[in-house]
């Protein structure tokens, strides 16, 4: 999909504020309705834009304890790969999983109440997981920049 500068500024608009009418995005960029409406089915069939969310407050639904959790592998073969990948799919806990390179094979991004519970969490799901070797936790103290956007 080949994108040009209005695509791009229609999708910076878009990632800032999702739920503005089709009439406010043509007033900003200079182009009717249609044709505005016209592109974001275009970006949204060409895979673009892949969905529409809310972001929820975690402090409001009491899951601001934020965990980077560094997790080692057994061995690094991809039938460990494959069934750990699969595993961390059904962790509501876990809001991100990369693969990495480097002294780890995993970084997972966890978002629990308090340190009580990341330690039921760590205790009753993550280590009963087959073919972990090792994990290293960090707490987020305060964190200082997020954003959904992708910078275009």
């Amino acid at each position: 999909m080949k994108l040009d500068q209005i695509d791009n500024r229609l999708l910076e608009l878009l990632q800032e504020d999702s739920k503005k009418t089709t009439k406010e995005y043509a007033l900003k960029l200079g182009l009717s309705t249609t044709a505005i409406y016209e592109r974001i089915k275009r970006l949204e069939r060409g895979g673009a834009i892949r969905s529409y969310v809310a972001l929820v407050d975690k402090a409001i639904v009491n899951r601001n304890f934020t965990v980077f959790c560094h997790v080692k592998l057994v061995q690094h073969v991809k039938d460990n790969i494959a069934q750990f990948e699969a595993q961390v799919m059904r962790l509501q806990e876990v809001v991100e999983c990369h693969h990495l390179s480097g002294d780890y094979d995993y970084l997972l991004k966890i978002h629990v109440q308090d340190m009580d519970a990341y330690r039921n969490f760590m205790v009753n799901k993550l280590t009963t997981m087959n073919h972990i070797g090792s994990t290293q936790s960090s707490f987020t103290i305060k964190e200082v920049k997020h954003s959904t956007a992708i910078p275009l």
